[in-house]
């Protein structure tokens, strides 16, 4: 488990319903409600990131520079975040060119 200093301390407002439900939970399990709202968030963060509606949200936050690389690579791991990096720099590159083509034709 992290130490106590890489935890980040969060607070929110929920449906009382589901904060039940999780209170429900955690006493099947013998835990308290953070670690179940802990697991959840980390199933939902996993479930998102292989989703390819999700994945297209976040590489277009990290083209749209909304999101740093060390952000996207959190998000979608590394090897996928390297390879949006690099279609980033492809895009870029392309359209430099672009550009100085139109202004050599002009």
């Amino acid at each position: 488990m992290r130490s106590e200093s890489n935890k980040k301390r969060v607070q929110f407002r929920a449906p009382r319903g589901l904060v039940d439900r999780a209170d429900a939970l955690a006493a099947v399990f013998e835990t308290d409600r953070t670690d179940i709202l802990i697991s959840a968030l980390r199933d939902y963060l996993r479930d998102a990131a292989h989703s390819d509606e999700v994945k297209q949200e976040i590489a277009e936050a990290f083209y749209d520079d909304e999101i740093t690389f060390e952000e996207l690579k959190d998000l979608v791991g590394h090897e996928e975040a390297a390879n949006f990096r690099l279609l980033k720099e492809q895009l870029a590159d392309e359209f430099v060119d672009e550009v100085a083509e139109e202004l050599a034709d002009s």
